[in-house]
């Protein structure tokens, strides 16, 4: 997945590994069968818990461990995926004060997650895939001017 995505991006795209940094301009993905946490000081930790709505990793535990370790800073983004992974960790991210974007539905290719999450009413951003990375940018821009 790593290769796949990084063909698509200018960022480096990696599998997280346990103890790893998050750093600026990066993309870390979780590796297959294996749910994907960040610590407060923003380091990953993997683990091979027991399935959270039926998958592994789960969006779910990944957006309620970066709300608990950024809190009003958390952006979560929820792309196209079927079930409804997401929509406790989205509202965890809102409860925090975090912003929460999802990929509507006509750019989806399943649009279970979004509209799972949207259904919360977490959600602050509805948008089609292209204006996902224009909309992050000014996010990260606004949050650095406060």
């Amino acid at each position: 997945m790593p290769q796949v995505i990084g063909r698509q991006s200018r960022m480096p795209v990696v599998h997280g590994e346990e103890g790893m940094l998050l750093e600026p301009d990066h993309v870390f993905l979780a590796p297959p069968d294996r749910h994907m946490l960040i610590k407060r000081r923003g380091t990953l930790t993997l683990t091979d818990s027991e399935l959270v709505n039926f998958v592994r990793p789960s969006a779910d535990l990944l957006f309620e461990s970066v709300a608990a370790a950024y809190g009003d800073r958390a952006i979560a983004v929820v792309l196209t995926g079927s079930g409804h992974d997401g929509a406790l960790g989205v509202t965890a991210i809102k409860q925090r004060g975090g912003t929460v974007v999802a990929q509507d539905e006509a750019s989806s290719e399943f649009f279970g997650m979004p509209s799972a999450a949207i259904k919360t009413g977490a959600v602050d951003f509805v948008l089609p895939l292209e204006e996902m990375a224009p909309t992050l940018i000014a996010l990260v821009a606004a949050q650095a001017r406060e």
